[in-house]
């Protein structure tokens, strides 16, 4: 990619660990989405559960209700639309309607029929890692070395999906910034997020104001982490991620045109 991709972030969930709640209805989303494309978004990625730690998992139906007016209301926006789910009937009607990502965060795992709608579909598709399950993921969470481990799960990832038709053309990866992962599991993805480059395709980070960066800074609530995810989006760009998943578009997006210019010899062009 000649440029890091923001993607930008709509939940429509009421339990969200930063903004749950807030958008709550189809108007409010629509001008979440048109406010995103302004600022500079290339993705809007929009989810129906929370997958926080210690969030419990929501029925389908209600993942339905939530996500399909949304994607409607985002549909005129001109930025493509990304859908966070790990079920297979909620990426088809999100396919349906014109989303052309689907962002897994269980890795095409929770739902044997997932790699099977991406291979049909033809979509481009998230392979996140996580251990374990939003609601007790950060139960003492242990690793042997946390970078070796997600390089191995991604091996096996890969190959699975694979084998059920997904081209790896398909495929873009995520390392589950604080999914299943203690603070220094965290930094420790950050200090090396070059090592998922061997696998050659787009690698992807979610890092906005997340817990780890409030410890990091002092227990910061959310609202307040806004330095720090900046200073982690700097980073990780310098290691080489492709797309940076975010709240605050505008001052990531801002953020990650700056660190552009330095590592990827990008400058925007005066209009």
């Amino acid at each position: 990619m000649d440029k890091t991709q923001i993607m930008g972030v709509i939940n429509v969930t009421p339990d969200a660990f930063y903004d749950g709640g807030a958008l709550a209805d189809a108007a409010a989303v629509r001008a979440r989405g048109e406010e995103m494309a302004r600022d500079g978004a290339d993705w809007i990625d929009t989810g129906g559960e929370s997958s926080r730690p210690g969030a419990a998992p929501v029925g389908e139906e209600e993942e339905l209700r939530r996500i399909i007016p949304a994607l409607e209301a985002l549909s005129d926006c001109g930025v493509p639309r990304s859908v966070d789910t790990y079920r297979a009937v909620t990426a088809r009607r999100a396919l349906a309607l014109g989303a052309s990502m689907i962002n897994d965060i269980t890795a095409c795992q929770a739902d044997p029929e997932m790699a099977e709608v991406v291979a049909e579909s033809g979509c481009l598709c998230v392979l996140m890692h996580m251990r374990g399950q939003p609601e007790h993921m950060q139960d003492a969470p242990r690793y042997n070395d946390v970078v070796d481990d997600i390089r191995a799960f991604f091996d096996e990832r890969i190959a699975a999906v694979t084998r059920a038709g997904v081209r790896e053309s398909q495929l873009w990866l995520d390392p589950g910034f604080g999914f299943g992962k203690t603070v220094e599991h965290n930094l420790e993805i950050l200090r090396r997020l070059d090592a998922f480059q061997c696998f050659g395709l787009p690698v992807l980070l979610g890092t906005s104001n997340k817990s780890a960066i409030g410890a990091v800074l002092g227990g910061l609530p959310p609202e307040q982490r806004s330095e720090g995810t900046a200073a982690t989006v700097a980073l990780a760009i310098s290691k080489g991620v492709d797309c940076v998943r975010v709240h605050d578009v505008k001052g990531m997006a801002r953020v990650a045109r700056m660190a552009d210019a330095v590592v990827r010899g990008w400058q925007m062009v005066p209009a």
